[in-house]
């Protein structure tokens, strides 16, 4: 037992020089990385508060609407980015763009800073902004008219938004939307590890445990929905756009826009062509610099 600790004692004075001298040896790059990091985060935190003073001298009362770059065919790649943007259009808030900081206080995309406050969620950010500039497109609706509108978006962004997800990064592996924007080579070196971590977020919502057929099968009967109830009307509500045709515009125009050879797009030309043609107004009617907010720009000849 003595012979135990005596060794034990000898195994760890060993260590405790080694341990020494492998400091004294890493010491000045441990610090030099350390200067690094810090001096990175600095900057970082500089930055981060110039933007923040920018953004705050850009005027009472206009939002500033930050979220990723533009896309090749459709403003964004993110549903909830047009959803977003198309209200700011419809209820003609005076807006600017930035693309420095796409994740918000909530880590998603898009976002806002107005007046000093940051705010985050689309949704969130549409019932703030309506009751401040005094805007409310559903007001003439019947509270039945209102219900339907709920769950109308609850479907298109909760159910179908995941039937979609499935699409564009398990069914299509991302290529459709790496094609879609211009991204820098380093940059599409992630986006195996996105396709992956998008599968295991669908697995863990349940979609990705079903087969893609059963999965496209769900994502037809929410679009079927939709084309039922537009019907004949030029908007979803009626003859006048309200605050769910945002939300459904922006998604479909993910179909109609960043999805070539998907079976929604193909579901929207053949069966739904009522879907496609709202999409059509929607752009004409809020959407005339289509074009311009595409990256890049696309000449007005083509």
């Amino acid at each position: 037992m003595a012979w135990g600790s005596l060794t034990g004692r000898t195994s760890m004075k060993i260590a405790g020089k080694g341990l020494k001298i492998l400091w004294n040896r890493c010491r000045p790059c441990v610090v030099a990385a350390i200067v690094v990091v810090g001096a990175i985060k600095i900057t970082t935190y500089i930055k981060r508060q110039n933007r923040r003073k920018l953004w705050n001298n850009i005027g009472k009362d206009v939002v500033v609407l930050h979220m990723f770059d533009r896309g090749r065919y459709c403003p964004n790649l993110s549903p909830f980015v047009v959803k977003l943007e198309t209200y700011l259009r419809m209820a003609e808030i005076p807006y600017q763009v930035d693309y420095e900081e796409p994740f918000g206080p909530k880590g998603k995309s898009p976002w806002i800073t107005l007046n000093g406050e940051e705010i985050g969620d689309s949704q969130l950010i549409m019932e703030k902004l309506g009751p401040l500039y005094n805007k409310d497109f559903s007001s003439t609706l019947t509270q039945e008219q209102k219900a339907v509108a709920h769950f109308m978006r609850l479907m298109i962004e909760d159910h179908f938004l995941w039937c979609f997800v499935v699409w564009r990064y398990t069914v299509d592996g991302g290529r459709t939307f790496v094609n879609g924007m211009e991204l820098p080579i380093f940059m599409r070196l992630f986006v195996p590890s996105l396709v992956k971590r998008v599968k295991h977020m669908t697995k863990m919502q349940g979609i990705g445990l079903h087969s893609h057929t059963e999965v496209e099968e769900m994502g037809r009967k929410d679009i079927a929905a939709l084309s039922v109830y537009l019907g004949d009307k030029q908007y979803l509500m009626g003859e006048e756009p309200a605050e769910v045709d945002c939300s459904v515009f922006g998604m479909l125009s993910q179909i109609v826009w960043n999805s070539p050879n998907s079976p929604y797009l193909r579901m929207l030309d053949n069966e739904f062509t009522n879907l496609h043609a709202y999409c059509q107004r929607m752009k004409a009617r809020f959407w005339a610099d289509w074009n311009e907010c595409l990256k890049p720009p696309l000449l007005v000849s083509q």
